[in-house]
């Protein structure tokens, strides 16, 4: 019998699962509302500390995401099952240790402004001249990375939930319309960063 077979013979944990969807969405509900305050609410930091070298963690946090989705999807078409899991603990992994760090720098530190050339956080004319179209292509790609996000948050977790508890049929119907979407995010979010490190 085949890993992959051998896997489809487990059963469902229905009871895990209720739990599980109940964290889901208390975790969305709390990062979003997170998400939502960092533009609002700064911490101020001890005199000499300075978050400003999260940025290309965050980068390099995204890209890692980005290869494990690869190599889960690579590894499930493959029929590797346990391999699968273990790229798609990697992904979780990064983006939760990206989001905690992106959190974390957002209220702690002065937003970044593509074209903000002289980092005064304000957009001269001068500036906004010498941005051009490129800030429009930066600020579609980062309104998408973030709208993205957002929605499909849940719905990561949801396909997680149903992988994990072997509910494989509604794991498999998500993850198709997911994967696409979490990988976009994925790769966008060091697309976004190497746009905007020129102005930090």
């Amino acid at each position: 019998m085949s890993e992959l077979e051998s896997h489809r013979k487990r059963v469902a944990n229905l009871v895990l699962a209720r739990k599980l969807k109940v964290a889901v969405w208390i975790v969305t509900a709390v990062v979003l509302a997170l998400v939502g305050m960092m533009r609002r609410v700064k911490i101020d930091l001890p005199a000499g500390v300075s978050f400003d070298f999260l940025p290309p963690l965050h980068a390099l946090l995204n890209s890692g995401a980005a290869l494990a989705l690869v190599l889960a999807i690579i590894a499930i078409k493959g029929g590797h099952v346990l391999r699968h899991q273990r790229w798609i603990y990697v992904a979780m992994g990064c983006s939760l240790l990206f989001l905690l760090s992106y959190v974390t720098y957002h209220f702690t530190t002065p937003e970044t402004k593509f074209g903000d050339l002289d980092g005064d956080g304000i957009l001269s004319p001068a500036e906004l001249a010498e941005a051009g179209t490129m800030r429009v292509v930066y600020l579609l790609i980062l309104l998408s990375h973030i709208a993205f996000a957002a929605l499909s948050l849940p719905f990561i977790l949801l396909t997680f939930v149903y992988g994990f508890t072997n509910q494989l049929a509604k794991h498999r119907k998500l993850a198709r319309k997911v994967f696409p979407v979490w990988l976009y995010v994925a790769v966008t979010g060091p697309v976004v960063y190497l746009l905007l490190r020129p102005f930090y």
